[in-house]
């Protein structure tokens, strides 16, 4: 969760950045693509910027080409999911030019191949991959193929694919109907049951994180398949939908029929959650907020769930006096100081400024503790925000 944090926080900063001209580049580099080939492209593009009609733009463009080139060198190969980079002048200076680079590498893999030189960073791909917090079970069958995949944002990545030995409902070769109708039920059960082994794997294999199975595919077979009872108790069925498809097709088209189902329940999830919450607060029983409280929770291992709006930014900023060279701390969030520190005379300069986000989502990943983020466009959200300084904790137990 930290580096996906790391990453959100990056994605907000970026947003923030506007270019003179068509001057910052995006770079998407997906898993398994060739560095080299992805060198050699931005080469090309090093020798077509040279048309460039305005001095300045082809100068930032040339020499933010030349950094991605440069840092490229460091990779032998793509990393396993890909990597994206942005890089561009960065200045606020309209007579300064700073040159920045940065570069992410997602949780899941990378798909596209882009190259885009604009005014702003293609940011789009990997905030709908990193932003996303529910990751889901797909299923699309008919009677004799099926694929098992699972989802998070925009990204499927497909488990499994399954073919069935299903007889074809009339009998040949002289067999007598029974026999034949026997077997070929035993066919069908067999076909149920491989489909049921490889997603009741892929959720024990996740700790039974996904949020649950969406089902689709033509005909009656996926409703035969639910009425078998095969799957996990665990595993909840939210979705059924008919499509044309039983391959990557079938895919795209469900998610697009249950885009409403995911948005709610991204929603029901993030509302159980505050629920719990403010239900634990009320009865002052297993939950804590506030930033001190909910890092002392962390801290000891009481906590099972760290909860964070997600517009809250915690910082702890290091001063030093230059009156008598004294050097302290004061944490700031939420438009509160949460610690102290009073001075007679002198200046202060800044020496540190540090993340507490980041720092909070470690100690939760070390102790084996859930990081929820809620929004701040929600109810939900602005209520937690406001009235618990949009951070607190779930517990284990109650000292």
């Amino acid at each position: 969760m930290k580096n996906e944090y790391n990453i959100l926080r990056e994605i907000k900063r970026l947003k923030g950045i506007r270019g003179y001209g068509t001057e910052l580049i995006s770079v998407y580099i997906p898993a398994g693509y060739p560095i080299s080939e992805e060198v050699s492209k931005l080469r090309e593009e090093h020798s077509q910027s040279s048309n460039i009609k305005s001095k300045s733009v082809r100068n930032n463009v040339q020499s933010a080409l030349e950094k991605i080139m440069q840092y490229l060198k460091l990779y032998r190969e793509t990393p396993k999911n890909g990597i994206a980079i942005f890089c561009g002048n960065v200045s606020t200076n309209s007579g300064k030019v700073d040159i920045e680079l940065f570069s992410m590498e997602p949780s899941v893999p990378l798909k596209m191949n882009i190259y885009r030189c604009e005014s702003t960073f293609l940011l789009d791909p990997i905030e709908e991959i990193v932003g996303s917090k529910d990751t889901y079970a797909l299923l699309v069958m008919d009677g004799r193929e099926a694929t098992v995949a699972t989802l998070k944002g925009s990204h499927i990545q497909i488990i499994k694919r399954l073919n069935s030995m299903v007889h074809a409902k009339v009998g040949k070769g002289g067999q007598s109907q029974a026999r034949f109708v026997r077997q070929r039920e035993e066919t069908i059960g067999e076909y149920h049951t491989r489909i049921s082994e490889i997603i009741n794997s892929t959720f024990i294999s996740s700790e039974f994180k996904l949020k649950g199975l969406i089902v689709g595919g033509p005909g009656p077979a996926k409703e035969s398949f639910l009425k078998q009872n095969s799957l996990n108790y665990q595993i909840k069925v939210l979705g059924t939908y008919d499509t044309g498809y039983t391959d990557e097709f079938g895919l795209h088209e469900m998610i697009e029929k249950a885009s409403d189902l995911l948005k709610e329940q991204e929603a029901y999830q993030e509302r159980k959650v505050i629920e719990r919450f403010m239900q634990e607060i009320s009865r002052k029983a297993l939950a804590v907020y506030g930033y001190e409280e909910t890092r002392h929770a962390l801290m000891s291992n009481q906590a099972s769930t760290l909860i964070i709006n997600d517009a809250l930014e915690i910082h702890e900023i290091k001063y030093k006096c230059n009156a008598d060279n004294t050097i302290f701390s004061v944490v700031e969030y939420a438009g509160h100081i949460e610690t102290k520190h009073s001075v007679d005379g002198g200046t202060l300069d800044v020496v540190e400024d540090k993340d507490m986000i980041e720092e909070l989502i470690g100690i939760a990943d070390r102790n084996g503790a859930e990081t929820i983020f809620v929004s701040s466009e929600s109810s939900y959200g602005r209520e937690f925000l406001m009235g618990f300084k949009g951070i607190g904790a779930l517990l284990r137990y109650k000292v």
